[in-house]
């Protein structure tokens, strides 16, 4: 992992980690159409970096390009001007609502369309990071109230810690989990979340978990809803699973698919059966080892 947080006389950069669900449950769904969920996040020690460069003329600019994705579109640039239209009031009583300005540069590392969390990941750091630049003193409550606008799983970010999840992600419970091994395989394909949740065959009932109910050793009980509707529809996915489940007879509880996918993913006790199982694998599938972490290295 690069270094957690550090601090210039001009600038910021902070790691973005990623996340994977190690199950999630639909047990639900609301009469707006947002669906009823249960799943327990966990913090991956390989994320973004991101780099913040504070400005004085009020502008919000995205100095690194996301392919495929309009500045307009980005989470990052969504975030930072839905904090500065938060901070507006604040700042214009103290005459310093034309000063706040930031450049903000993005180096991916997680995969676009995976699972794994990445663009709600960066839009919940630049949150954290600009509350800071900017000194505004929110409350880490009131910046996932604001993340909630941007996507489901950037509370969870902001939140910090690994955490038991329900409602549509926003209510969140630390727990405690080992920092397990998991190796992550990454299909070359991206899968859209809002097409799986419409999907006619995903099933939406299963019974909800009490929090008291759950254990990490409990998880072989629990499983990933989306999954049958992902392998049926993405071959790609499908191969990637059937490939990381016979190498991964050392894990956990087997292989997953994290989120809506595309990404899978098995949970290990020791990084060298993580790396031995990655090492079995046929070269043409990709992805890599990570350990779980204990807490968000923004504090």
């Amino acid at each position: 992992m690069d270094a957690a947080v550090s601090f210039s006389a001009e600038s910021l950069t902070t790691f973005a980690p990623a996340k994977l669900n190690l199950f999630l449950h639909v047990i639900g769904r609301r009469p707006d159409g947002y669906h009823l969920l249960q799943t327990v996040f966990v913090l991956l020690d390989v994320g973004d970096t991101l780099n913040f460069l504070p400005r004085d003329d009020g502008v919000i600019r995205r100095a690194s390009d996301l392919p495929g994705v309009s500045e307009a579109d980005d989470l990052v640039v969504r975030a930072a001007r839905l904090l500065k239209r938060e901070a507006d009031p604040a700042a214009r009583s103290a005459g310093r609502a034309a000063t706040l300005g930031v450049n903000i540069s993005v180096e991916k590392r997680v995969p676009v369309g995976g699972g794994l969390g990445g663009g709600s990941s960066d839009a919940a750091v630049t949150l954290l990071a600009l509350n800071h630049c900017w000194n505004l003193g929110f409350s880490r409550e009131r910046l996932q109230s604001m993340g909630a606008d941007l996507g489901a799983d950037v509370p969870f970010f902001i939140f910090g810690r690994n955490a038991f999840a329900e409602g549509v992600g926003e209510q969140l419970r630390p727990v405690q989990l080992p920092q397990w091994w998991y190796l992550v395989l990454t299909p070359p394909v991206q899968v859209s979340t809002s097409t799986v949740f419409a999907h006619p065959e995903l099933t939406r009932d299963t019974l909800p978990l009490k929090m008291l109910d759950f254990s990490a050793n409990g998880l072989a009980d629990t499983r990933n809803d989306l999954q049958p509707v992902v392998l049926k529809t993405f071959p790609a996915v499908f191969r990637c699973f059937e490939a990381l489940q016979a190498v991964s007879q050392k894990s956990i509880f087997g292989t997953r698919m994290t989120g809506s996918g595309a990404c899978v993913f098995a949970a290990f006790e020791l990084e060298r059966n993580a790396r031995d199982a990655f090492q079995r694998l046929p070269p043409e599938y990709k992805g890599f080892v990570a350990q779980g972490l204990l807490r968000h290295p923004f504090g």
